[in-house]
């Protein structure tokens, strides 16, 4: 069942991401000779019109195949022979389907919650020290850190990788900014014995849910979505995170496992599954614009390298970089699956 799930959730995420492709190259009149979901063997094959639709074997990809898309092509609807603009986009709307559908997932999901959670201050506990060092009931978190606090989320994340329990925060009261320079919390031991973490002392006001509250609550989760993904691969590239760190498909797999094993009703497993979800394609969407060789924003460099240059890259050459692009990410894909099932192992 684990399996079933990831399965049906990877299939989704890869057919939005290829469908953005398809469709834009259509709207820009370029010619699509294959669409698929999946990689491998085709268990399914259907010709419409100049398009071939097929589903294959392997779950784990998909493609658009245009024409002249990695080679030279004498046909006037190729997509080497359209315009920079129209390529750039047609490259752009995959990841843009990706993002789109997180944003849709996080509305569901905000919907489907039983309470929105503000980020204003309604109670203390006794004797809290963040309240003896400044904090006030009332008080809006506007910034801890120097790190904007779009939702109660944020502040959970920033507190709990905090270390010294000493924080700056900004805060609105009264209308006002207000910055406060040592706020502090108390410690206690972490799970692991070596560190410790803050001791929340302090609660925050519920959102009447309306249509207005719901999609404005959305928007900035969304935005917290994607700024910890973008935040967590700055931090890898740093060395904050390791090797160990990465998770591929066989820990999704897990990950989806441990949430509907989970003894909780079916609708919070649901919206267990709906926050992964938006998380794993909100990270497609991302990653998919790094200016790296065989990802789409490989791609979109070599495009805008050409505007700039005013000459085409030789398609020979841009598909060989774009092939050892795609051999390593390959092999980091073997490495980390190898990895995830070490993990398995060792639990």
């Amino acid at each position: 069942m684990n399996i079933i799930i990831a399965v049906i959730v990877f299939g989704i995420i890869i057919a939005v991401h290829e469908f953005g492709h398809f469709i834009v190259a259509k709207k820009c009149g370029i010619k699509v000779n294959e669409f698929s979901i999946g990689m491998g063997p085709a268990i399914f094959k259907r010709q419409k019109g100049e398009t071939l639709y097929s589903l294959r074997l392997f779950p784990i990809g998909g493609f658009c195949a245009m024409e002249g898309e990695d080679g030279d092509s004498s046909d006037e609807r190729a997509f080497g022979n359209k315009p920079i603009p129209q390529r750039i986009a047609v490259l752009v709307a995959g990841a843009f389907m990706n993002l789109l559908l997180g944003l849709l997932l996080v509305i569901l999901l905000t919907s489907m919650s039983e309470r929105l959670i503000s980020t204003k201050i309604a109670t203390f506990s006794d004797n809290a020290s963040s309240q003896q060092s400044g904090l006030k009931v009332d008080d809006n978190i506007l910034k801890i850190n120097g790190m904007r606090i779009f939702d109660a989320n944020d502040i959970m994340y920033v507190l709990t990788t905090d270390t010294d329990g000493i924080v700056s925060m900004q805060v609105e009261r009264d209308g006002k900014k207000v910055n406060l320079d040592n706020v502090k919390f108390e410690l206690k031991p972490a799970t692991d014995s070596s560190k410790q973490q803050i001791v929340f002392d302090f609660k925050v006001y519920s959102v009447k849910k309306t249509p207005i509250s719901v999609i404005e609550h959305s928007f900035k989760s969304y935005a917290s979505y994607a700024r910890l993904i973008w935040i967590s691969l700055i931090d890898l590239i740093r060395g904050k995170y390791g090797f160990n760190d990465l998770t591929g498909p066989v820990g999704i797999v897990s990950a989806i496992g441990s949430t509907i094993s989970v003894q909780v009703s079916l609708i919070d497993k649901i919206r267990s599954l709906l926050s992964l979800g938006a998380f794993i394609t909100i990270n497609v969407g991302i990653f998919n614009l790094l200016p790296l060789p065989a990802l789409d924003g490989g791609r979109i460099f070599c495009r805008l390298i050409e505007a700039v240059i005013r000459k085409k890259i030789k398609p020979e050459v841009e598909a060989i970089i774009h092939f050892a692009g795609l051999a390593l990410l390959i092999l980091l894909m073997v490495a980390v699956t190898f990895n995830d099932v070490a993990k398995l192992i060792v639990k």
